[in-house]
């Protein structure tokens, strides 16, 4: 018999899955909430909640409870998954070598789905025991201009927003900027303390973004407003590593086999890494006994990350679909891709890197080619090709951008945004169709189409690439490679790129 997850449950499990399973120490009723987090999935999940989890086993942190808040349509599905089972959820982490680590997270102790009731979640921000809300929104969330990089203040859901916020309208907000600048201006109204806003996403300066785009949002509101967001609140960056694949069935059929379900439990491999600027506005818990690095300046740490981990991802996923394979694993198999990203990341990313005093970038990048490889893991190659247009513009291209700059090569750069545009053409070397996910997949699409008239043409649109068009040493890199694509496949295109 399979028993649901809940806290019930608890003092059996370890008897139902034979010690495998671990459990949470703690007392959950004596958790208070101090932190709402936007965003959850799988990887807040498999790191800042388990980090919080950590604490709490220890007996610390027990004010900072979590409460996820869905915005949304499709986080209403987190939030039924989660209140089946007490917000507790498995996580099951897999090392190379094949053991494996499975626990239960409890710091999770709520979940609000705003488009219920959006007042209500204002409310629940505006609490004063709430002193930090985290975000992981994905690349594509902060509504930033892929080129300029401000704040685009005319589309149409922070248009409405923002009129709603001019009437003192809470129940039609729609988006996590309005339900968050409400619960700030109604603290500022009552004379109370902001709270941190704590961006987790993989973005260069996510604290800097996250506090650019606040602050412009408040500013439009009211200027006043957006003055005391600037003022008063704290956007500390951070830099979070922990590759975490989509949760699939085979993942619930390997918890049911352990004798309980979870509707909704986390795989991810055993590497996690948190780096974090000690600068917040009402106090934190104690991350560093958890593990997280607490330090003055994030962006060595975060440039060394997004551009060798997060570009390789892309170095790798492109190639590696139209080669015919789908699981990253597989890919990582090929001794050549291996080569391929190290080359990437040595000649190219690198030399864009800040000092890092300690740091062995070389064992660093040698690590990367070891995770990627780690067969337990499961990760898909469609879920590293999935939001493009986000993930390019953010890691890879701030590398071209300054090798150019520097006159330094970008051979192996220009390749990889080659494969991107072969990859967006919506087929594969056999014509099978290629699934584009991307908030502008129509647009790529369209655009990688014309590649066979124009071999410029996906260069060509400025929102995602502004003027790298013009740029002689690049586009020859990327015609050439685009072209072999074509003409001999991917296969061939690598063993073109590695004998060069």
């Amino acid at each position: 018999m399979s028993h649901p997850l809940t806290t019930s449950l608890l003092p059996e499990l370890a008897n139902i899955t034979g010690g495998r399973t671990a459990v949470p120490s703690y007392d959950r009723s004596q958790v208070s909430p101090g932190i709402v987090h936007i965003g959850v999935g799988g990887f807040h999940r498999a790191h800042q909640a388990m980090y919080l989890d950590r604490l709490m086993n220890q007996g610390r942190a027990m004010d900072w409870g979590i409460i996820g808040l869905g915005v949304m349509p499709s986080d209403v599905r987190m939030r039924d998954a989660l209140a089946g089972q007490d917000h507790l959820y498995t996580l099951t982490t897999k090392a190379p070598d094949d053991t494996e680590d499975a626990r239960i997270i409890g710091s999770i102790i709520d979940y609000v789905f705003a488009p219920d009731d959006p007042a209500a979640a204002v409310a629940m921000l505006t609490d004063p025991q709430i002193r930090i809300v985290s975000l992981t929104v994905t690349e594509g969330g902060y509504n930033i201009d892929h080129v300029t990089g401000s704040f685009v203040e005319d589309s149409e859901h922070i248009a409405h927003d923002r009129a709603a916020l001019r009437a003192g309208d809470y129940a039609s907000l729609r988006t996590f900027f309005g339900l968050v600048t409400a619960a700030l201006a109604e603290r500022r109204r009552a004379g109370n303390a902001p709270f941190t806003i704590m961006s987790c996403d993989n973005i260069q300066g996510n604290g800097d973004v996250a506090r650019a785009t606040f602050v412009a949002f408040a500013r439009s509101v009211d200027a006043g407003l957006g003055r005391w967001v600037d003022d008063a609140v704290a956007f500390p960056n951070s830099m979070v590593d922990r590759i975490t694949p989509e949760t699939t069935e085979a993942d619930r059929s390997d918890v049911a086999a352990r004798g309980y379900t979870d509707a909704w439990p986390v795989v991810s491999e055993d590497f996690t890494q948190w780096v974090l600027e000690d600068n917040f506005t009402a106090g934190r818990p104690r991350y560093e006994d958890a593990g997280v690095q607490l330090v003055d300046d994030v962006v060595p740490y975060e440039l060394m990350k997004l551009r060798l981990l997060n570009a390789s991802h892309q170095g790798l996923c492109y190639f590696g679909y139209l080669a015919g394979h789908r699981m990253v694993h597989d890919v990582m198999a090929d001794p050549r891709f291996g080569k391929f990203l190290l080359a990437y990341m040595t000649d190219e990313a690198t030399p864009t890197l800040k000092p890092l005093p300690g740091v062995d970038l070389d064992a660093y990048r040698r690590t990367l080619i070891r995770r990627f490889g780690n067969a337990a893991v499961k990760d898909t190659v469609p879920r590293l090709c999935a939001e493009s247009s986000d993930r390019i513009p953010k890691w890879l291209l701030p590398v071209v951008r300054e090798n150019l700059a520097a006159g330094r090569p970008v051979r192996l750069s220009a390749a990889i945004v080659a494969s991107w545009a072969r990859y967006a053409e919506g087929f594969d070397e056999n014509g099978e169709p290629i699934t584009v996910i991307d908030r502008m997949a129509g647009r790529i699409t369209t655009t990688a189409a014309r590649n066979g008239e124009d071999v410029l043409a996906f260069l060509r649109d400025r929102e995602i690439f502004g003027d790298l068009a013009d740029s002689a040493e690049f586009t020859s890199a990327y015609a050439t490679v685009l072209r072999s694509l074509h003409g001999s496949g991917a296969d061939a295109t690598l063993d073109m790129l590695l004998r060069a």
